[in-house]
């Protein structure tokens, strides 16, 4: 395994995302497209852990009435460490080298 393609492929896959996300700085009705849905992904998918039971990860314990409760620094975290984790395993098994049949 070469590291130094891991972290390349990595750089990029994180990059582009990066990318995907820039748009909604300029134009907010682009994070209600299907594409800026897609990119909004890892930030909603809190809610869906919060769901199957990972414990602090909204204020509140989720219970805001009739708003969304923002993540708390342990639910930023854990989203952080899940996406990078995932997009670190993606670029792992795009950099590996590729063995003759």
């Amino acid at each position: 395994m070469r590291p130094r393609r891991t972290w390349t492929v990595f750089a990029w896959i994180v990059g582009l995302y990066g990318a995907a996300l820039l748009p909604g700085v300029w134009f907010p009705g682009y994070l209600d497209s299907p594409i800026g849905v897609l990119a909004l992904l890892p930030y909603l998918s809190v809610y869906l852990f919060h769901t199957l039971g990972v414990p602090w990860l909204l204020q509140n314990n989720g219970a805001c009435g009739w708003g969304w409760c923002m993540p708390t620094a342990f639910g930023w975290a854990f989203i952080l460490c899940v996406w990078l984790g995932l997009a670190w395993g993606l670029a792992r098994l795009l950099s590996r080298p590729v063995s003759p049949p």
